[in-house]
Formats: C-alpha cells, sequence, structure tokens
C-alpha cells in the first residue's frame, strides 16, 4: 500500500507541473506524446516511384534489382512459393496472395544418429504467417490460444492481448513479379531458430552451422518441404524421445563433439475457411486442440475450450443416410512397404469402413497403392496432400500414427503412419506368448506369412485410428466378460475387446478348444466413436439432439465406455489386460504359460544354431506373466472410474468390494509369492543361464510388493476405510494378508524355507523398513513399524523351537539382526 501511495503523490506533482506549463502559455505534447521537433522548411522534390509496401527514406534502398539476386544460376520451383536455390541460398518469392495466410509448419526429426531419438519422429507444429512491412517481411508465429465467440468490448481485449510474437525479420532483397517481395530465408534453415530447433530432442545444446547443410527443397501447390542436415553441439540434457532409447543403441560416445540429423520442415498452407469444429466430451476419445474462450459467461468463468481433431468429411447427397464423401480419407501403401505386407496394409486401412458406413459414409477411408516412378513421377510423399503409411528399415519395436490438424479448428491435413519394421517381432513374440496355446500355426518359428499378415493389418488398423483422432481407450478390454472372450461366435463378431485403440493384444484368456477368435477387430466401441465424432448433421440443434441420443445410449451399454489408462488405481483400465474379471483372466492366462513352456524348446531351437530365439521367448514369457500378475495387483484398493456425467450416473468412482481385493490377494499369495515351478524348468534354464533364474523370480516378486506397499494405494485404502467403516478391506488387513503368505513356512514343524522363498522374505523386510523411515503424512510408516514387530517374533519363535537347516537358520538370524538394526540403528563412533 505504501508503494501505492507514493506513486500516486508522482503523478499528481507530474499533473501540477504539466498543468502549470499550459497556464502559463508553454506548448506542450499531448499528455503520453512525445514533444514534436521544431520544422524546417523544405525544398520540395518529386516524390520517387515505389513499391507496395516500401518505405520512402533519404537513404538509399537496399533493394537489389530481380535479375542481380534472382540470377541465371537459379533453380527455381513454382508452388505455394516461388522458390530459388542459387548454390546453397534459399530465397523465398511470396506471392502477395499469400502474404497474411495462416501457414501450418511442421518440423520432424527425418533421420538420427542411433542412440539420439528416430527418425520421423515430431519436433514441433505451429502456425506462422508472412507479413510485409516495409522492405522487411516478418515471420509471425500465430496463437490461437486466446478467443473470443462474442463481439464488443471483450474482442477487442482479446485482439489486443493476442499480440504475434516475430520468429524472424528478413530483408527485401528484391521485387518480383506483381511487386512480390524475393527475401533470402537461408538463415531460417541454417541457423538455431529455436521455435523450430530439435536440439533437446537429441541432448544438443545449440545448432552449429559450419557443420550444416541444406539437402533437398520441394515445392507444391500446398506446401514447401524442405530438408536439411543440422549438426548440434553436445552439451546438453539427455535425448528426449517418445519411446526412449532404442534396446541396441551404443552409449554416447564422450570424444564425440557433435549430434548430426535430418530435420525435415513442412510448411502448409490452411484452408481459408476452417473447418467448423466439434466440441470435445471427455466420455468420448478424441486428440482435441484447445483455446482459451473469453466470450462464454454462462457460469461467470473463463472457459475452456477443445475441439476434436478430426478429418473434413462432407457428403456428396446430404439428404442421403449413406453417401460417399465429397472427399475420401485416403492413405497410400507407401512405396517401402515390403510387396508381401502391401496387401494386408491395406486390409488394415479399410477395416475402419464399416463404422464410417454406419455413421453414414459409404468408402469414407480407401488404401490405395502408391504409383511407381514410371506410373507417376511426380507422386511424392512428402506432398502435404498425400497420406501414407510409412515403412522404416529401424529395429524399434513399434508403430505410430501422428497427424497434423488446422489448430483453429482441428481439422486433420494430413497423416503419414510409420512401421518400424521390427514391430514384426514385436507382434510375433506377443502372439507367440499370448495365443499360440490356440493356434497352431504359432507353435513353430518363424510364423507363416499369412498369420504375420493378420497380425501386420490389426497393427495397421490400431495405427490408422490414432490418425482418425482417437487416442487409446484402455477401458474397452475390460468390457467383455471372460465367457465372451471364451465364446467362438461373440469373438467372431467383436473381437478380444471393445475397441481396437486399446491394448488388449491377443486373446491370452481363450483356451484350447474353445476355438475363439484371437486378434482384435474393429470393435463397437469404435463403430460408436467413429459416428459421435464424423456423422454429418443438417444444423445445430440436429448435431446437439444426435451426440445427446449417442451418449444416452454410452450410459446403458458397458462396451461404449472410454477410459484413459490407469495402472494404478483401475483395474478395468490397464494396459495389456483383457476381460471383466482380472483375477480369472490371469489364471487362465498362467494356464497357456504353462501349456507353451512345453512346446518352447522345439518351437525356438534348431541343429547347428544358437538359442538367441529360445532366449527372447523364455524372456518374451516372464514378461507376459509379470503384465498378467499386475492386473490382479490393481485391484487391490482399486476404484472402478466409469465415466459418465450427472444423469447419468450417482457417481464416477466405485471402490473394488473388500471381498474381491482379498481374493486378488490370495490369488498373489499361490502365484506370485511362489516360484512358477514349470517356468523354471532346468531343460530351458541350463541352456541359458547358470546363475539367473532366482534373479528373475525375485524381480517379479519385488515389483509386485514395492506396488502392494506403495503409500499411495495404502493411504487411498485407509481413506476408504475411514469413509464406508467395516466394509472396506483395511490397509492393517492387506499388510497381515501379505505377511501372512510370505512367512507361512514359520508356522509349520520342521521349519523348511527354500531359496525363493528366503530371498523373498528378505526382500518384504526390506520394503517394510524402507516403508517405515517413508513419509509422516502417510499410514504406512506406523503399519509397517508393527509388521516388523509382529515378523520378528515369529522369527524368534521359529527359531527356538527345534532344529533348523543351516541356510534356514542363517536366514532367520539374518532377518532378526535386521529388524533389531532398524529399530535400534548403531551411532558409530
Amino acid at each position: 500500500m505504501s508503494g501505492n501511495r507514493r506513486w500516486d503523490r508522482v503523478w499528481r506533482l507530474a499533473w501540477v507541473a504539466w498543468l502549470s506549463l499550459v497556464l502559463i502559455g508553454v506548448p506542450v505534447p499531448a499528455w503520453g506524446q512525445a514533444p514534436k521537433k521544431k520544422e524546417t522548411p523544405k525544398k520540395k522534390v518529386a516524390p520517387a516511384a515505389k513499391s507496395p509496401g516500401q518505405k520512402s527514406s533519404k537513404s538509399r534502398s537496399s533493394v537489389k534489382p530481380y535479375d542481380e539476386v534472382i540470377t541465371k544460376e537459379a533453380k527455381t520451383q513454382v508452388g505455394l512459393f516461388r522458390v530459388h536455390r542459387i548454390k546453397d541460398q534459399i530465397y523465398y518469392e511470396l506471392p502477395p496472395s499469400q502474404i497474411g495466410k495462416d501457414m501450418l509448419w511442421v518440423t520432424q526429426l527425418d533421420a538420427t544418429q542411433a542412440g539420439y531419438s528416430y527418425g520421423g519422429m515430431p519436433v514441433t507444429d505451429r502456425v506462422v504467417r508472412w507479413e510485409l512491412r516495409g522492405e522487411k517481411v516478418l515471420l509471425r508465429d500465430v496463437k490461437y490460444l486466446i478467443r473470443t465467440s462474442k463481439k464488443g468490448a471483450i474482442e477487442y481485449a482479446v485482439e489486443h492481448t493476442n499480440m504475434l510474437p516475430i520468429i524472424k525479420v528478413f530483408a527485401v532483397k528484391a521485387w518480383g513479379k506483381d511487386k512480390a517481395p524475393v527475401i533470402d530465408v537461408t538463415s531460417l534453415f541454417t541457423s538455431d531458430v529455436k521455435e523450430f530447433s530439435a536440439a533437446r530432442m537429441v541432448g544438443g545444446s545449440g545448432l552449429d552451422s559450419s557443420r550444416t547443410f541444406l539437402d533437398a527443397i520441394k515445392v507444391f501447390p500446398t506446401n514447401i518441404e524442405t530438408r536439411v542436415e543440422v549438426t548440434y553441439r553436445l552439451g546438453g540434457s539427455s535425448p528426449r524421445t517418445m519411446f526412449g532409447r532404442p534396446s541396441h543403441a551404443p552409449m554416447r560416445d564422450p570424444r564425440q563433439s557433435g549430434v548430426t540429423v535430418r530435420l525435415h520442415h513442412s510448411m502448409v498452407r490452411l484452408p481459408d475457411q476452417p473447418m467448423k469444429g466439434r466440441i470435445h466430451d471427455e466420455r468420448v476419445g478424441f486428440f482435441t486442440v484447445g483455446y482459451t474462450d473469453f466470450g462464454d459467461d454462462r457460469f461467470h468463468q473463463v472457459e475452456q475450450v477443445r475441439l476434436i481433431t478430426r478429418w473434413r468429411l462432407e457428403k456428396k447427397d446430404p439428404k442421403a443416410a449413406v453417401s460417399e464423401p465429397k472427399k475420401p480419407i485416403v492413405f497410400y501403401v507407401g512405396r517401402g512397404v515390403p510387396e508381401k505386407w502391401k496387401k494386408y496394409v491395406k486390409k488394415g486401412i479399410e477395416m475402419w469402413q464399416p463404422a464410417f458406413e454406419k455413421a453414414g459414409f459409404k468408402n469414407a477411408i480407401i488404401g490405395k497403392y502408391a504409383p511407381d516412378e514410371h506410373e507417376d513421377p511426380n507422386w511424392d510423399p512428402e506432398d502435404a496432400r498425400i497420406s501414407t503409411i510409412r515403412w522404416l528399415p529401424a529395429s524399434i519395436e513399434n508403430a505410430f500414427g501422428p497427424h497434423v490438424h488446422d489448430p483453429r479448428s482441428g481439422e486433420i491435413l494430413e497423416a503419414d503412419i510409420r512401421i518400424y519394421h521390427n514391430v514384426l517381432k514385436l507382434a510375433r513374440d506377443w502372439y507367440f506368448v499370448q495365443a499360440s496355446p490356440n493356434d497352431k500355426r504359432a507353435q513353430k518359428l518363424p510364423f507363416p506369412d499369412e498369420l504375420m499378415g493378420e497380425l501386420l493389418a490389426y497393427i495397421v488398423a490400431h495405427e490408422v485410428g490414432h490418425s482418425l483422432g482417437f487416442p487409446h481407450n484402455m477401458k474397452a478390454s475390460s468390457a467383455f466378460t471372460i465367457a465372451n472372450l471364451r465364446d467362438p461366435e461373440f469373438t467372431k463378431k467383436y473381437g478380444t475387446e471393445a475397441s481396437i485403440m486399446d491394448y488388449g493384444r491377443f486373446n491370452y484368456v481363450a483356451q484350447p478348444g474353445d476355438g475363439a477368435a484371437l486378434i482384435p477387430k474393429i470393435g463397437p466401441y469404435d463403430y460408436f466413436a467413429v459416428e459421435w465424432g464424423y456423422r454429418q448433421y443438417a444444423n445445430d440443434e440436429e448435431e446437439q439432439k444426435g451426440r445427446q441420443t449417442l451418449l444416452d445410449r454410452q450410459a446403458k451399454d458397458r462396451m461404449l465406455l472410454f477410459g484413459h489408462a490407469d495402472p494404478s488405481e483401475d483395474p478395468t483400465r490397464q494396459t495389456e489386460d483383457l476381460g471383466s474379471d482380472s483375477i480369472e483372466a490371469t489364471r487362465l492366462g498362467l494356464a497357456n504359460l504353462d501349456r507353451i513352456v512345453g512346446y518352447l524348446i522345439p518351437a525356438t531351437c534348431r541343429k547347428g544354431e544358437d538359442y538367441e530365439l529360445l532366449e527372447n521367448m523364455y524372456d518374451q514369457l516372464w514378461s507376459q506373466r509379470n503384465r498378467e500378475l499386475m492386473h490382479v495387483v490393481a485391484v487391490v484398493g482399486g476404484f472402478e472410474q466409469k465415466n459418465l456425467y450427472y444423469g447419468h450416473a450417482d457417481q464416477r468412482y466405485f471402490p473394488i468390494p473388500a471381498a474381491r481385493q482379498k481374493a486378488a490377494v490370495a490369488f498373489l499369495a499361490k502365484h506370485a509369492f511362489h516360484a512358477p515351478r514349470k517356468l523354471i524348468d532346468p531343460k530351458i534354464t541350463r541352456r541359458l543361464e547358470s546363475n539367473g533364474v532366482r534373479h528373475r523370480v525375485l524381480s517379479t516378486q519385488q515389483m509386485i510388493l514395492g506396488s502392494l506397499l506403495s503409500s499411495s494405494r495404502i493411504d487411498r485404502m485407509a481413506e476408504h476405510a475411514e469413509l464406508v467403516g467395516k466394509d472396506a478391506y483395511t490397509p492393517a488387513a492387506l499388510l497381515a494378508d501379505v505377511r501372512k503368505a510370505i512367512w507361512s513356512e514359520l508356522t509349520k514343524k520342521p521349519v523348511k524355507i527354500n531359496l525363493f522363498r528366503r530371498n523373498l522374505q528378505r526382500t518384504h523386510v526390506d520394503r517394510l523398513i524402507a516403508a517405515m523411515k517413508g513419509s509422516a503424512s502417510s499410514e504406512l510408516p506406523g503399519l509397517a513399524r508393527l509388521e516388523l514387530q509382529t515378523i520378528q517374533k515369529l522369527v524368534r519363535a521359529a527359531r527356538r523351537a527345534g532344529k533348523l537347516d543351516p541356510a534356514v537358520a542363517a536366514h532367520l538370524e539374518q532377518v532378526d539382526s535386521r529388524i533389531h538394526e532398524a529399530f535400534y540403528p548403531a551411532t558409530g563412533d
């Protein structure tokens, strides 16, 4: 407040001084204006001719004649702009019609060094606008983050709070035809422009222009594509990637001073008329683009608006129930896709056709084979008008389906799906450990091409779903019951999960003889989501009514629910899971893993070859087992979220019943807290390792204990117990059940504890000791202390009870000592 009074005094003094000058007749400028300089008469001269946008100036213009800038050496391409290349210099000649228009600038990593991100990864995208200002051209960064739907004062306020940042300024070098400014844009690509930089993604600290070169530039009617070989100096943070470091990537060489990558810059003209946006609803999964709307004061607050991303599909015949679109969604099977897989890639694209037909569009999405160089020499996958499925020769076991969209409306403009070659290995490995007991074709490696093609089509369909605007729906796999998943008719109709956008993978629940389908397909939720996002309506009122009808259906049909992943809290929103009953699904899944062990060696081993394939599949068996067991862990302290709104449900979070949580712990006690004897068969392990099985067993148990005894789970259970009382499964009950399961040998005579159980018991004690030292705001430390006291009493009683095997005696003495030291730590010297 004192600061405000001081400024008030300063302003009053300034006002008095200004008023005094006026009263005594001294000329003063208007408030806030600079004083005018006294002008001297000048001789009148005829004004020189100038180009539009040029300023008059005493100084000589730096603009040169066109032919002196764009010389005969220039290689010119005509499209969105006229682009000239003279050796290593790039000039843009901007048609006046394109100045001031919105362009979408997308930067991607086209190629990298091993260990420094991946080729095809997105770097950034933003809307830019070219602006002529005298003899300068400005490149502005256009923001659509704040808007208003109302006119008047708020419109003025938003406009004056939405200044467009200037990314870079270019001097006009010459004036071209129709007074088009010619600018040298070389530095835009060969210097480190922060807005387009990939330095952070590859761990670089800045661009080295001496090791950076223009690679290629292509000009199309609606876009300009530029590739640059860029070297970043090393010294920044570790590379940031979507998928982490490649599994076989080398470590960063400390002697290496820089990392060289190829950047791909794409500048695409946005539509003059933005597509009408469709408001997002979190009950239906779509990727979105958002902004803040200052015009809606329904609740007297600023509204955060999100529009779904979707393609612009419009019926040729708006009155027809089902019509072909004016412009279908076309994906080309890229030239790099191996010949034998092309038909399966096309099949994966067109798997979505029935869902769009249900939404009113026939042949809405089409797969085409890319023409070869002789059929169409001008066809280019880098053309922004072309969407492709690209095949990347990389060891990465993945694929991804990004898209480029208009941030003004959410309209998807183009998509290039990347399929890494080694995704075939991922599909093979998972199908082997999840579905091979039910498919004799998969009980011997390698798989037949027909089977691999089916798996590839599923992968492509999933990635196409992302490029249609759909995120993962991890709720979908829990929509089917165990009986559904074992039913051949049901799975033939609906597949193995309610949405192909889930991570349900392959049907590990089905048992030999069931005859159930094993591979996901476009499911009930996918039909629902396509209709919700893409159905065309005659007007806003009809759209609102139609979408509400769909949401009413969703509230009554579990197969239409949506949910993002939540591996810690909600057992119905897990990744890699199947079925509405995690415990029974895992029981059946583990039975299938035991079956696989029976033919693992003949399936993977060949005379005269090493055991690499056996080791790979053995690792995959352990990974699958761990995934399934963790689905059961999620039941404990879990809450199911049903993403429904007021009027459709009286609550959103539904606690898992106490009896079911207790059953989950009992299941883990039987299957996780004991070594899987079939899986540690010496016939397998002696071919792979002499000293590693115990670590595999313990690693699983450590993971499960760490999750069960996490403070977040314990505190969530404690809060629920406080609210509902005796009906809850309490943290104390959980810890007691875990203790009884892990230390059951101490209640028997004689006390016999095998190696695997000794390892588990020591881990349990260590976990409790660590928990005892945890946050004072959590319930866990106090409960852990009581558990340790109980375990110590049991251990001491067992040591007194009778003669023990030396290994067991040493183990119990060590446990007793660890607990004692935890309670009474030595102070040291």
